[in-house]
Parts: structure tokens; sequence; C-alpha cells
């Protein structure tokens, strides 16, 4: 590829002259595109992997790619098919996977959406008073032990149609997720350094599948120790790079963090409750010494009496069965081996076995953020009020003792004990939750404090069957119990809070930002608010984001969102993984722009509930959402913003009162 501004030619990540100049020492061990065995790689050498010195957000410069025309099915010889996402070492034949910075950076979209009609551009006497916080947002990591003997990673070959486009369960980037989150910490700490940040929050998803192993790896970078990032017999270790131990930066201990929870965090695959039907085997899965079969159970079910529950983890039982495979970790692109029809092996095929891929009670994933040695102790579940239940994982806390600005972190993920047999993706507040939520939005407002929401789930944004939409769980048969409220309800509630800023997410692995207009913009705008979504570190475009929230001259608030892609070095893993994560958007081609229509039906035929009762339920596309465009870039899922918010006539005397339109931060 050809980074922007020079002549310079890559070699699938290397320079020609840094291919010459690494070709006589440990370098030349790099398998174009893939690293492969490391020369001098050993455990008694541990490596370390420095990010690029450019550190920049993408205000200045994005990631830029073609986007091939997608060949209609295997074998085409023209590209890659979807079922054909494993064949890492076709990836250069077809140009998969190269790419360059773009020219220009994309820009920050001043957003009025929320502010009255008309309300005045007038940035030139508009003035920014007060810095209220800096903060950066991460999620969706999915650190994944990659030779676990229970994935579904044949899924995604056997069935094209339905598990192709599922890189959940399969994509060469499983292979340096501790890297890549680990390039991330270098870059949050590069970014500190010129623009010191309050908090960081990881807004959940840390594991791919509720493993202890995932999630001590995810905390042990962060805290900057040294990972042995494979399992069982550690296969490759002394001589693959991927599989090499290597000491991680760590995030910078002067930046409190604090976590959220997802449903990859205590379900299985982030789909099915480990324990609920335990005939299923889910738990000893974790821990067997052989690859599991399963059956094709992700073929959805669109029965009307049913819908939007779409699968039934019960099927995971039914003929025919497939060993799902595991990635060798002794192999440069992680082959899949031991994967394919079960009447295709004399034997169940064995892997090593290993006590720390045992899957963790949401209780015991909550306790592990108590071992850590970045700050706070608990990551925020130490705030967690000791009268709730166990296993409850909201609280909320002030990053700045004289702004009066609260963070309220929400468990918005469903039970286990929910009875669904679908997938568990869904956006759920049992009774206690949404009861908490309430008290802290009310307690909020009394207190005249503004207030972020940072929850997993976002809302009003995903199509009714998505299995990512707000959980209708009376429309599930097998629900024993019920959402507490609906997102009518919920929307309501938001709104009636007009000190809410905005609700910040996860969970999709999209830089959404949606607008939710106040029912009565013409007279109260202050019943706004926003919705941030960040996209994953696990799959394209890998990115975090970072929040400064300003107090205008207007006594408005601004809320500056940036996508940030990690300064990823040639050469590392974190760089591999940048390149695997490109050529799998290119082969899949998954919407990263998406702007789903709030439909009246679904599939043309079955009624359904809004998915976004702030607009019009009239088979139209959201108008507040839009994605960054960047001249001579092909295809953008990064969106930056200036999002700007009216208060409340009583938010602004008390903001008067603390803070001078006269001064200006």
């Amino acid at each position: 590829m050809v980074r922007a501004g020079n002549d310079l030619q890559f070699v699938c990540g290397l320079t020609r002259r840094e291919f010459v100049k690494y070709s006589v020492g440990t370098a030349a061990c790099i398998y174009f595109g893939a690293l492969n065995t490391g020369c001098e790689s050993s455990r008694s050498s541990i490596a370390e992997y420095p990010i690029d010195s450019t550190v920049v957000t993408t205000t200045t410069r994005v990631l830029s790619f073609p986007v091939p025309k997608q060949p209609s099915g295997p074998n085409s010889g023209t590209g890659l098919y979807l079922s054909e996402l494993p064949l890492i070492q076709e990836y250069k034949k077809y140009g998969y996977g190269d790419w360059q910075f773009s020219a220009d950076g994309l820009p920050i979209v001043m957003r009025y959406d929320l502010m009255p009609d008309p309300y005045p551009d007038n940035a030139a006497t508009r003035a920014r008073i007060q810095k209220f916080a800096n903060f950066f947002a991460i999620t969706d990591i999915h650190i994944t032990d990659k030779e676990a003997p229970n994935q579904l990673i044949y899924l995604q070959q056997e069935d094209p149609v339905y598990s192709g486009p599922n890189t959940s369960i399969y994509s060469p980037v499983m292979l340096c997720t501790t890297h890549v989150l680990d390039a991330a910490m270098q870059t949050i700490n590069a970014l500190h350094k010129k623009n010191a940040f309050d908090f960081g929050i990881s807004l959940g998803d840390t594991c791919n599948s509720t493993s202890y192993n995932e999630l001590r790896w995810y905390m042990d970078v962060i805290d900057g120790k040294v990972i042995t990032p494979s399992s069982g017999d550690q296969l490759g270790a002394d001589t693959i790079d991927y599989q090499r131990p290597f000491k991680a930066a760590g995030l910078d201990k002067s930046i409190p963090w604090y976590q959220a929870m997802g449903n990859h965090d205590h379900f299985f695959l982030g789909s099915f409750p480990v324990d609920a039907d335990p005939a299923l085997g889910l738990r000893n899965a974790y821990l067997g010494d052989t690859v599991w079969p399963v059956a094709d159970f992700l073929v959805p079910t669109i029965d009307p009496k049913t819908f939007p529950a779409l699968f039934d983890m019960k099927n995971m039982k039914t003929e025919p069965k497939y060993y799902q495979g595991v990635l060798d970790g002794s192999t440069p692109t992680g082959t899949i081996i031991h994967a394919g029809a079960v009447e295709k092996f004399s034997a169940p095929p064995k892997v090593a076995a290993d006590s720390n891929r045992r899957s963790l009670l949401r209780t015991e994933w909550i306790e592990e953020f108590f071992n850590t040695s970045t700050e706070p102790v608990g990551h925020g579940f130490g705030l967690v009020d000791p009268s709730q239940p166990s296993g409850f994982a909201c609280y909320s806390f002030l990053p700045k003792a004289n702004v009066p600005l609260k963070i309220i972190v929400l468990d918005d993920t469903q039970s286990e004990t929910d009875g669904s047999r679908d997938i568990h993706g869904h956006g759920f507040l049992d009774a206690n939750r949404w009861a908490w939520l309430q008290r802290e939005l009310k307690d909020g407002q009394a207190a005249n404090q503004l207030m972020i929401i940072a929850a997993h789930v976002p809302i009003g944004v995903a199509a009714i069957g998505s299995e990512t939409e707000w959980w209708e769980s009376h429309n599930d048969p097998n629900a024993t119990e019920q959402n507490a409220v609906t997102l009518t309800e919920l929307v309501a509630m938001l709104q009636d809070t007009p000190n809410l800023l905005m609700w910040v997410a996860g969970h999709r692995h999209l830089n959404t930002v949606k607008a939710f207009v106040s029912p009565d913009r013409a007279n109260a705008p202050e019943k706004g608010f926003w919705q941030v979504e960040t996209s994953s570190l696990r799959d394209y475009p890998q990115q975090l984001r970072t929040f400064e929230i300003y107090l205008n001259s207007d006594y408005t608030v601004s809320i500056v969102t940036i996508n940030v892609d990690p300064a990823v070095r040639e050469g590392t893993p974190a760089a591999t993984s940048r390149y695997y994560s490109i050529a799998t958007q290119q082969i899949i081609q998954s919407n990263l722009n998406l702007n789903n229509p709030n439909l009246e039906k679904a599939y043309d035929a079955i009624p359904v509930e809004t998915m976004d009762p702030s607009r019009p339920q009239d088979n139209t596309q959201d108008s507040s959402i839009f994605y960054g465009s960047v001249p001579g870039v092909p295809y953008c899922a990064s969106y930056n913003a200036e999002l700007f918010k009216q208060l409340s006539p009583t938010m602004i005397n008390a903001l008067k009162a603390q803070f001078s339109a006269t001064e200006q931060c």
C-alpha cells in the first residue's frame, strides 16, 4: 500500500526499506500479512510492542482501503467468498488488508439537533467557559481464548448464508486481541500527555466468552503485566509472535478507569446463559479436552407467533453435528483445526484442557475487578450499594468534586435466569435495576447535576429481530422474567430528565451518533439527549472514542466526541490485526453505516413494535444518524461531532451561580 504523503510502497505493513532492514534480523520472520514464526521469540525473551511515534486522532487522518466486488460463491478466482475468510494465505493475492492513511482528516460536525429552532451557529461569539470532563471510552474488546474447545468457528464456513457474515464466531483478528488492547492503552497514554484524561470507561464485552483467562488477560494488559496470550499446551509460545509472551505497557496509573458489564462478560459467546440448561453441557465444555460438537443452530426461525425470538439454544444438540474447531497456535496464521462433520472423525478431536478457561459467574466477574493494580479499587464496582443483591452491576460516580456531572453506569444486559432460549443480546432492566435508574435520575435532577448514562446496549437504533434491540419479553414464549420497562417508557423517562446529556454505549461495534429530540422542541428543547456509540477494538475499525464536555458562554453544553485509531507500529501483532480487520471487512462487507428504518412490519408481514419511540414508525430511516465522509476514502465507519445540548432554566441558573460567562477555558 501507499502511505498518503509519500511514495514508499508497503508490503503488507512494511515499507520496502524496512523490509530490507529487518530481513537481516528478527523481522525476517514476518510472513506477508501475518506474523510468522518469531526467529528469536522464546518464553525467556519477553517481547514488548511499542506503538508508532505518531499519535493523532481521526481529525488528522483516517484509514483508507478499496471496497472490492464480492464474489457470488467460493472458488471464484476473483476474490474470497464469505466462507473463505480463513484462507489468510490468499489475502495478499487479492490485495485484501492493504490500506493507506488519507490526506485529510475526518471533520468534527457541528450538531444542533437538540437545540431550539432556529439556533444561531455563533461559534465566533460563543466561548467555552468551563471544561467539565475529558474522558475516553473503549468497548467490545473481546479478549479471546482462540484455543478453547467450545467455540463456534466452523459454522462461519459451514453456513455462508446465516453464519458466514458472523465475524463474532470467526475472524483472524481473534489471534491478536491482547495486542490491540495494549496498543490502545499506549495510544491513550500518549493522548493523555497532550490533553489529560479525567477518567476512562470500558463499556463491556471485556471477554469473548466469559472465561477467567480472557478476563485476566484484559485486566493484566491494562495493569501492564507480562501476558502469555495462549492456553492449553501454549503451542507456539516459543516460535509464533502472536503466541509469544509480551510485556504490556499498561494504562497510565494516573488515569482512573471504570467498567460496565457486557453480554459477552456473562453469557457463552455473549448469547446463552452457561447454566440455564445443564443438558447442553456448556459449563463443562469450557474445561473439556475434546472439541465440542454442535449443530448448525444459528439458522433463524421466522415465526409470527414467536417473533422476534429467532433462535433456540436447545437446537445445539440436534443433528447433524459438527466439531467446531480451534485455532492452531503453532501455525503462523492460526489455521483452523479439528473442525468438520462429526461423521468424518474416528474419535472426538483432542485439545489440552486448561482450568483457566473456566466460565465466570457474574459475581465472579465483578469480584475480579478488585484484583488489579490500577485505580480505583474495583473500577466502579466498589461503589455499588452494598444493600443490593450480589451480582448487581450498576453504580454512579462524580469524576470531579467541583463539577456537577454524574456518570451513571448501568447494566442493561439480560438476566441469566430470564428463561429465554433466544440469543441474549438484547437490552433489559429487571425491576430492581429499573427502580435504581429512576432514583439515580431523580436524585441527579434534584441535585442540579448533569448526567451521562454509560451502558453496554444502546437504545432506539437496533431493528426489531436483530437480537440487539430492547428485549420484548412478552413476545418470548419461554420468558420467565419480564423486562420491567418498555422502550417507550424508558425513553419517556429519559426525556423527562432534562439534565441527561447523553447515553454512551457499545455492543453493536458501530460509531453511530443519534439525537433523541425533545417531544416539545419548541417549548422544552432541554428534554432532548444524545446517544453516542463506540465501535469495537476487535473488529474494523478497531477504534476508541474521546469525549470532552464543555460549558459554553450561552450556558449550553458541548460534547466533542472523536474517534481514535490505535497508533499501531508496523511489524507488530497489533499491526497484523489491523491488516486482518480490514481484510475481513473487505471480504464480509458488514454494514458499518447502519441506519435502520423504523418498520411497521418485519419481513413485510409481521407487525412489530416501534424500534424507536422518539420518531414515527413510518418505515423511514433516522434523520439524525449520519456517518463520516473524507475525500478520497471509499469507506468510512467513523464519526466525529460536537453535540450541543440545551439546558433547563433551573440548571442554567445553577450553573450561572457557579461559573461566570466571562471565564474561558
